[in-house]
């Protein structure tokens, strides 16, 4: 009997030596990566970005990121919070605290260190004042938290998305210890999450599915993670229950039900998926994950491997909003989708997962860093001649900005990996990998995209057999790729979106050549083949269309800094292309160079005469400036049509968005928490694929509009018009009745319906906000509303 305890005690002992064992890496988590710091980057576009992103990190304020944290603990806080998202408080201290740890390990830059000591040490007292483990931001948190214990999860939609808030800090010290090798911040990250099983430990089922349609984060990744660390079961049951069933459900049967939902919301809750697959080959978790990243990369995303507009996936019979919306694909979603491609390849190393991380990266992340001041952006709108607006440190405290502090630290994380003894070289990127094991070092000499070739040299201190892996990228033709050692070419058996295999000894100062000729594609936006993108080999080629109006191009404090909202151009007054699809790509193919500008090139024969000069270049490379990247293209005949069709829509579009003072699209998450949406017993659905709220009977909802200091306004609704029932209503501003409504059998016509109404000049002097309410009579409900704007009758 004893000696059976003794093994038990023993196997638990390896057990926790194998989930405990201290390297101060990410490959502790992250099976097959190398640790960052083992992957220098050399000149070239990711290097400027990474240096750069540390010149701007260490512009912030540490103590006023710090400040929610002591303020909930019961502590004086050394600083004010950040007025810009303050009901968000809190969460870009944790992103914070990661980007930190993120930098430190893939430069060893020693500030970045001292600050993430600093922020932990501090994070620590609040941790202990807390006394329970909690280690959170959230204004008035600890009521919610308390609330939600008694089983209130309904409360979370009175707070601005809670469990997104705190995820970003248990991301933060589990990077600490991960990236940082900070041994405190792992035991705080387990005490948090010893909190968050506490929360919700006495909650049902139906419970905490009520709760989880609420921005949570990546929460479920975080207890996989904790599971990982630690090998306790209790937070791979909490990983699971944070999983969300509504998603869960639909994925794990290959059933896409993303239309209309909030799409950062969404992703990370795949991510989460990912993980559970990973550590427990979970069969559901392993189709969930798979398919929500087949969706999104090719149903959902467009060809800079962003997705959403306003924040939201549209159905597939929305796609052409992409071109009319000026909030386009978020980056936040990017930087989730590459966590998400990341673990899905750990699981099964496939070159097409590289080809989408390629994409994303090149033409998303690394496009959303001013080149300059390092400013990050929130927004990319695909809508042609439009432009994006940049964050300035200890000002913008958006999500994005959490993200994009971040993205630029982690360019070396995929270039390589391994499994056991193959190495697989990922992307193409001017770099340097330390592989200790065995002894090696690879050095990646390249300009790409630039130029079509790289070399990869071996130094190693004795020859050793292993196989090394090149990605032949999907962009590149069958037989087109030449991968060479010694004068073979190891590539000739090989295909597109695949790996070419050299499995050989190797000495040291082994050379291997790659090229990879980028020849120019079109590719047509999703369902709407009126509107393409041109490529060049992975790199989105853009051009640069005007400074006009570059409204916010530096967002201040404002609460909608973050959306370009300078004047929209008709999209009939852009550059676009006319021609059939052969003709179009065979003026592309005769692309003239522009001199001493590498990667850049002029179409004169591909443009009307007035735009002879426009110069295609990488996207990535374009700020500033309005751009193109998507564009216009239909033989003559079809613009005629789409003239005759669309001008004058287009035209009163316009117009309506010129004379918008403010305005929320009702029932879509991010635009009724920008304004401050407060309701009683309303609801919310989706009508011809646009978004409606409505409130019944004893209920309202409400939102605050910005006047911008403007007198002459009205209020604009739009309806359905051909609603039904009992739909008597009022209109408030700041609780007085504008209007007494009932639009039941006032139009008859099944459209959608503006209504403008005028609002009384003085209701507004003085007055930098109103708030504008919808209450149903006794007996009934409102019309479902799908759009509110503040409009300016002087324009």
């Amino acid at each position: 009997m004893k000696r059976n305890k003794l093994n038990v005690f023993f196997i638990v002992l390896g057990l926790t030596t194998f989930f405990e064992s201290t390297v101060i890496a990410q490959n502790l988590l992250y099976q097959n990566t190398f640790p960052l710091g083992n992957v220098k980057l050399l000149d070239g576009p990711f290097k400027n970005a990474c240096d750069l992103n540390i010149h701007v990190l260490l512009k912030y304020d540490v103590d006023r990121l710090l400040a929610p944290y002591l303020k909930e603990a019961g502590l004086n806080p050394k600083a004010k919070s950040f007025s810009n998202w303050i009901g968000l408080d809190g969460h870009v201290g944790g992103h914070y605290l990661s980007a930190l740890a993120i930098h430190y390990a893939a430069t060893g830059n020693m500030e970045c260190k001292e600050r993430m000591e600093y922020m932990l040490s501090e994070l620590k007292r609040c941790q202990q004042k807390n006394g329970n483990g909690y280690v959170g931001g959230v204004p008035s948190g600890k009521e919610l938290w308390e609330e939600i214990k008694k089983g209130n999860t309904g409360l979370v939609w009175k707070y601005w998305v809670p469990w997104y808030n705190v995820h970003k800090m248990y991301a933060g010290l589990r990077d600490a210890w991960l990236y940082g090798g900070n041994q405190e911040a792992r035991q705080m990250f387990l005490e948090f999450c010893d909190w968050g099983i506490s929360v919700v430990d006495k909650l049902d089922d139906i419970q905490m599915e009520s709760m989880l349609a609420n921005e949570f984060g990546g929460m479920n990744e975080v207890y996989a993670d904790a599971y990982q660390v630690t090998g306790d079961q209790k937070y791979l049951r909490m990983a699971k229950r944070f999983s969300h069933k509504e998603i869960f459900d639909s994925m794990a049967r290959k059933k896409d039900n993303l239309d209309n939902k909030h799409a950062n919301t969404q992703v990370p809750k795949a991510v989460g998926y990912q993980r559970v697959a990973e550590l427990t080959k979970d069969p559901q978790y392993v189709t969930a994950s798979r398919f929500f990243w087949e969706t999104v990369v090719h149903n959902r995303s467009l060809s800079f491997g962003g997705n959403s507009r306003r924040e939201h996936f549209p159905a597939q019979e929305d796609i052409s909003s992409y071109m009319e919306e000026r909030e386009g694909p978020e980056s936040c979603n990017t930087n989730n989708m590459l966590k998400l491609t990341e673990g899905l390849f750990r699981m099964e190393p496939q070159a097409k997962y590289m080809d989408f991380y390629e994409r994303a990266m090149y033409n998303h992340i690394l496009s959303t860093q001013h080149p300059e001041h390092g400013g990050y952006v929130y927004f990319t709108p695909a809508r042609p001649a439009h432009y994006r607006v940049y964050s300035a440190p200890n000002s913008a405290m958006w999500c994005c900005v959490g993200t994009g502090m971040e993205n630029h630290g982690k360019y070396g994380e995929m270039i390589y990996s391994h499994t056991k003894d193959s190495l697989f070289v990922n992307l193409f990127v001017a770099s340097q990998l330390s592989w200790n094991e065995k002894g090696l070092t690879l050095t990646q000499h390249t300009k790409f995209p630039e130029e079509d070739h790289s070399t990869l040299q071996v130094n190693i201190k004795k020859p050793v057999q292993f196989a090394l892996l090149v990605r032949y990228p999907g962009w590149v033709g069958k037989g087109e790729m030449t991968v060479m050692v010694n004068g073979k070419n190891y590539a000739m058996e090989s295909s597109p979106s695949s790996y070419v295999t050299i499995n050989r000894k190797w000495r040291d100062g082994d050379i291997v050549e790659i090229r990879t000729p980028m020849k120019v594609t079109l590719e047509e936006l999703n369902t709407v083949p009126d509107y393409v993108s041109i490529l060049r080999g992975p790199i989105l080629m853009g051009a640069k269309a005007g400074t006009q109006d570059l409204r916010g191009l530096i967002a201040d404090d404002s609460r909608w800094a973050h959306i370009a909202s300078g004047s929209l151009v008709s999209v009939f007054e852009t550059p676009h292309l006319i021609g059939k699809r052969d003709d179009i790509l065979k003026k592309l193919n005769n692309m003239q160079p522009v001199a001493d500008k590498p990667l850049s090139y002029t179409v004169p024969a591909l443009f009307a005469e007035k735009n002879k000069d426009i110069v295609l270049e990488p996207f990535y490379r374009i700020h500033d400036s309005r751009y193109m990247i998507y564009w216009l293209a239909a033989d003559s005949g079809r613009y005629q049509q789409l003239l005759e069709e669309k001008k004058k829509d287009e035209q009163e579009k316009l117009e309506l968005d010129r004379r918008t003072v403010d305005a929320v699209k009702t029932g879509e998450q991010q635009p009724e928490v920008d304004h401050v949406m407060k309701d009683l017993n309303s609801h919310r659905g989706i009508h011809q694929q646009v978004a409606w709220r409505e409130a019944r009977e004893g209920g309202y909802f409400q939102y605050e509009l910005n006047t911008r200091e403007k007198t002459n306004l009205s209020l604009m609704v739009r309806y359905w018009g051909n609603e039904t029932g009992n739909k008597a209503f009022d209109i408030l501003i700041d609780d007085k009745v504008l209007i007494e409504e009932n639009v039941v059998d006032k139009w008859g016509e099944g459209k959608f319906v503006n209504k403008e109404y005028r609002i009384p000049v003085t209701w507004l002097r003085s007055k930098n906000f109103i708030t504008v309410k919808f209450r149903p009579k006794k007996g009934n409900s409102t019309a479902r509303i799908f759009y509110v704007r503040l409009l300016d009758q002087e324009r």
